[in-house]
């Protein structure tokens, strides 16, 4: 070998070297960007959860409020008759939930699931519609969120374990409980991801808002809404960083990989002007799930504003689908 032919191998051995160094040193920033829960969120302000301006959709009169009242009053509602409830996970973290007990003796309960970033107080809404009709409720904070440990925000996928544990929680307090799984955004995602699992026979439906289809995919569609950038070679690279730091891959974490297995009866939810979790992962779910189903399109709704946008008619619809199976 000619000493320009070395020159210009060692040229291109420490290019590639410093290709792979720049692309793991940006997985990383990706990761910490989007899957450390100690890390500054604001950048993802309107991305994944409902941060879309809802005022006009506020209530006005008396009767409007008393239908739909305002976080403030529901939190005041809440922690009144909340208690809260702990369980330590699979990977030795100790986990945080609000049970909301129901005054009637009752067998039905709903598991209510947030989004990327929230907790499980901003459930408080679907938690007092379920509880008003008899449901006991409870509302894990995912971990890395809100009173729950955790280094690194699951993404649904191990979450879904998490919930699982939830579901066996419930069943050793009422053996004969009827139990229905509700999620919106990430939490969408998650029960998605929960159906694919072999469920006890409690379990009797799913509800799931604006989930995603997958972990690489959402990414995926937010690197290139935000940065503008193509998927390769920083999401495989990112997806790395996470199987290291996180112990599970982007591509793994799929809703559509776990309703095409669900034989759990679920419903999917989705406003068709969302842009943020993007509409056409309604259908990518919906066609993939071999359960039995059915899709609710809320025209006009944004990301997680499905229930704002249509008020009565959503919690109707959502109702009328579980009473099917309870």
């Amino acid at each position: 070998m000619s000493k320009e032919m070395k020159i210009v191998l060692i040229i291109v051995l420490v290019l590639i070297i410093v290709l792979l160094a720049a692309c793991v040193v940006m997985g990383n920033y990706l990761y910490n960007l989007a899957l450390n829960p100690n890390s500054s969120k604001e950048f993802w302000s309107g991305t994944f959860e409902t941060t879309e301006d809802n005022s006009e959709y506020a209530a006005e009169t008396e009767e409007e409020k008393e239908l739909s009242p305002s976080k403030e009053v529901l939190l005041e509602w809440a922690e009144g008759i909340y208690s809260k409830w702990s369980m330590v996970s699979f990977d030795d973290l100790t986990l945080n939930g609000y049970f909301y007990e129901s005054e009637t003796e009752s067998n039905k309960y709903a598991i209510a699931v947030h989004g990327y970033n929230g907790n499980a107080l901003e459930m408080v809404s679907p938690a007092k519609h379920f509880y008003d009709l008899g449901y006991s409720v409870l509302a894990p904070d995912c971990r890395g969120h809100g009173d729950s440990e955790g280094d690194y925000i699951g993404m649904g996928w191990h979450d879904r374990l998490d919930i699982i544990d939830w579901i066996h929680t419930l069943i050793e307090k009422d053996p004969d409980a009827e139990i229905v799984l509700y999620g919106i955004s990430m939490g969408g995602a998650t029960v998605m991801m929960v159906s694919g699992e072999e469920l006890p026979s409690n379990v009797k439906c799913i509800i799931e808002d604006c989930g995603y289809t997958s972990v690489d995919d959402i990414f995926t569609y937010q690197l290139k809404v935000l940065f503008g950038l193509n998927r390769f070679p920083l999401i495989p690279t990112a997806s790395l960083v996470t199987g290291v730091r996180a112990g599970y891959h982007f591509a793994e974490a799929s809703a559509v990989k776990q309703v095409a297995k669900s034989t759990t009866p679920t419903m999917f939810i989705h406003g068709d002007e969302d842009t943020f979790v993007p509409f056409h992962m309604l259908d990518e779910v919906y066609n993939a799930a071999n359960c039995e189903k059915e899709k609710y399109v809320v025209e006009g709704a944004g990301h997680g504003l499905s229930a704002t946008v249509a008020g009565n008619e959503y919690w109707s619809k959502v109702f009328d689908f579980i009473d099917k199976y309870l």
